[in-house]
């Protein structure tokens, strides 16, 4: 894979990732949105979906990572780090674009937050937040959850077949539904700092009114916590497999 097909394939994975799962929650929360209230279990499945497509699309170019802590792991594991870079710059990029395309998706809704009776803070529909600010807690439960997501995905290439037949996407979708439903309660489960950062640095940017504040006091927690995993998981997996 060249560095142009790895940058492209990841930005493009990575903005229906964050398409589909900033689209469910917008879905889901978002006033004048035909699925109001449809709950977490939506979310959950949503956010699966966007895992679903984004990877398959980006699966011929780059492979479909769609997450540095995934990035990180597979090097780790591999020792080849010469395309980290141009993973994780389309990854950034793309997150950033997906949650764009979110926004001009809903933006009859966005716009209708300008009611103040009805505004809402918005940025639970781009990025996360912990239910009990803790950030020692709010750090682990990250980790956790995405050692939970990586040590899976490098486990699945040992199993020959599920790559080339395209099985391993669709396990690591029903993965993240996993995830999003057995560990998600307590901080969202970024579980993926692009998936956290690009979306938050949109919530930031875009004029969305009555949109709240963009919370940059807990953004680091969603990026640290989802590396630290994922080193976590190529240390562990070059450990025990």
């Amino acid at each position: 894979m060249s560095n142009g097909d790895i940058f492209v394939g990841e930005v493009i994975g990575t903005a229906i990732l964050i398409l589909f799962g900033a689209g469910v929650v917008a879905a889901v929360v978002l006033n004048y949105s035909k699925a109001k209230d449809a709950g977490w279990i939506v979310i959950a499945f949503g956010w699966g979906f966007g895992v679903l497509a984004g990877a398959y699309t980006a699966a011929p170019l780059s492979g479909g990572h769609l997450n540095p802590a995934v990035t990180i792991g597979i090097a780790i594991d591999t020792g080849d780090w010469d395309q980290v870079h141009f993973y994780i710059a389309g990854q950034m990029v793309g997150a950033f674009l997906g949650a764009v395309l979110c926004w001009l998706v809903y933006y009859a809704q966005f716009q209708a937050n300008s009611d103040d009776e009805i505004a809402q803070p918005t940025l639970g529909i781009f990025s996360t937040s912990p239910e009990i600010r803790n950030p020692v807690a709010n750090l682990i439960t990250e980790i956790i959850a995405t050692v939970g997501l990586v040590l899976p995905v490098l486990a699945f290439g040992l199993t020959e077949g599920l790559g080339q037949s395209g099985t391993a996407i669709l396990i690591v979708a029903f993965l993240v539904v996993g995830i999003g439903l057995s560990l998600g309660g307590p901080t969202g489960y970024a579980i993926n700092p692009a998936r956290d950062l690009g979306p938050r640095i949109a919530h930031t940017i875009l004029p969305i009114p009555n949109k709240g504040t963009s919370d940059w006091s807990y953004a680091w927690i969603p990026v640290v916590g989802p590396l630290i995993g994922g080193a976590l998981s190529g240390l562990i997996f070059n450990a025990a497999f």
